[in-house]
């Protein structure tokens, strides 16, 4: 099979490293890719924005299956106008997208099939939304509507918090993603990603992650993209995950499709777990970064082979098996991030660095033949264990081989898993 992959990222990069190893695949290209990808793909020179130029693409190339990595294409409908032309596509329509395109709409789809998730009201004027505020009081959270990159989420603890981020969405902050706001209810517990391949009829778990959202250790500072992600989540047990399937996923594939845009392509609950049970923060409609990475290293079976059959709607003769060991991935980010991050600094020391584990590319560029930082998070150094523990030793030792004196990362990733480990 030819293969078109979208995207420039870490989760593109362990997508790429996953496909390259299908014995199905004849040919894989990337675009826009990056360096990692580059040693795994063909890149091609496309604007992923150019639908009818991506389509041409997969004519010329004769393309069998195009996978959307990041949300902004298929929030924007590229699926759409690939199946129009008759091109196979992994990835939601751009309808069913709006589990992520829109805030409201997800909150509106929860309300409507009683998915549990935490109490909201939306806002299209920032007087309004300033009220409720100062009448629930801190601390509440903000979400901007739209897609804001991962930075349109205010976990706000007071009022002065609360109304700064309300200001910040309605004053052009997010553009056009903070035209709209939904402020709910601030939920306590431990946050969990959960995954779910879907073909439209059939959602089939697909593995869980933990993120680690603040950029500071001990979980202090701002919101980033995700500093650091472990897979599996101790917390989803068995139990966990069939509850998760019957009172969130279910509900959401059932409602997708009676809306008459059933989900087809990959899931992303975001969950908070709490004495109640699971409840519901977010969807996305792709693969978590960096949760993919973990996701990727621990996958038996052919990637491809299972993307394959979410785009044939044939999921329900499907099973996924994974590895018992734990995967542990430390981002590493340019200073700055996750304001400015310094952009053109040389990092070396890779190859050295690569022995025992995967370093997936985030935010890199090759500059006369060096590679350099082009992005806040840059890299993804990823290590498979036994338990967590050594998972975490084997990424950070990989770390502190690597020369980048411009990047950071925190030091405590897998934490928690590493507390429960301990604790045995």
């Amino acid at each position: 099979m030819n293969v078109l992959l979208i995207g420039s990222g870490g989760r593109e990069h362990a997508l790429a490293w996953k496909l390259a190893a299908s014995p199905m695949l004849t040919k894989l290209y990337a675009a826009p890719g990056n360096p990692g990808v580059a040693e795994l793909a063909e890149i091609a020179a496309l604007d992923v924005n150019d639908h009818p130029a991506v389509a041409a693409f997969c004519k010329d190339k004769a393309i069998d299956l195009v996978v959307v990595g990041p949300e902004a294409p298929l929030v924007a409908g590229l699926g759409d106008h690939l199946r129009a032309e008759g091109i196979r596509v992994f990835g939601p329509s751009a309808k069913a997208a709006q589990l992520e395109g829109s805030k409201g709409f997800t909150k509106d789809l929860c309300r409507k099939y009683n998915i549990p998730t935490a109490a909201y009201e939306r806002f299209g004027n920032a007087a309004d939304a300033r009220a409720y505020i100062e009448k629930m009081g801190a601390p509440i959270v903000i979400k901007a509507d739209g897609l804001a990159a991962g930075k349109g989420v205010t976990v706000a603890m007071t009022l002065d918090e609360a109304l700064a981020a309300i200001d910040a969405c309605f004053d052009g902050g997010f553009g056009a993603a903070g035209a709209e706001v939904v402020v709910e209810a601030f939920l306590t517990g431990e946050e969990a990603s959960f995954f779910c391949l879907c073909d439209g009829k059939t959602a089939l778990p697909f593995g869980t992650a933990q993120d680690h959202k603040r950029v500071g250790e001990g979980d202090t500072g701002p919101n980033t993209g995700g500093m650091g992600a472990y897979s599996p989540a101790p917390v989803m047990t068995p139990e966990l995950i069939e509850r998760t399937m019957r009172e969130i996923i279910e509900p959401t594939m059932r409602g997708m499709a009676e809306m008459g845009m059933p989900f087809s392509g990959v899931l992303f609950a975001g969950l908070m777990i709490d004495e109640k049970g699971p409840q519901l923060i977010e969807y996305n409609v792709r693969f978590g970064d960096p949760e993919c990475q973990v996701l990727m290293m621990r996958l038996k079976d052919d990637l491809l082979v299972l993307l394959n059959a979410v785009a044939d709607g044939q999921l329900a003769h499907m099973s996924a098996r994974w590895r018992d060991e734990a995967a542990l991935t430390v981002v590493m980010a340019s200073k700055g991030y996750p304001g400015t991050p310094q952009k053109g600094t040389i990092i070396r020391g890779l190859e050295k660095a690569r022995e025992g584990v995967e370093i997936f590319h985030a935010g890199t560029a090759e500059e006369d033949g060096e590679i350099v930082s082009a992005g806040g998070r840059v890299l993804n150094v990823t290590a498979i264990g036994k338990t967590v523990t050594e998972a975490q030793r084997k990424a950070y030792e990989a770390v502190d081989v690597i020369d980048w004196p411009e990047g950071f990362c925190r030091r405590d990733i897998g934490w928690r898993a590493v507390e429960r480990e301990q604790a045995k």
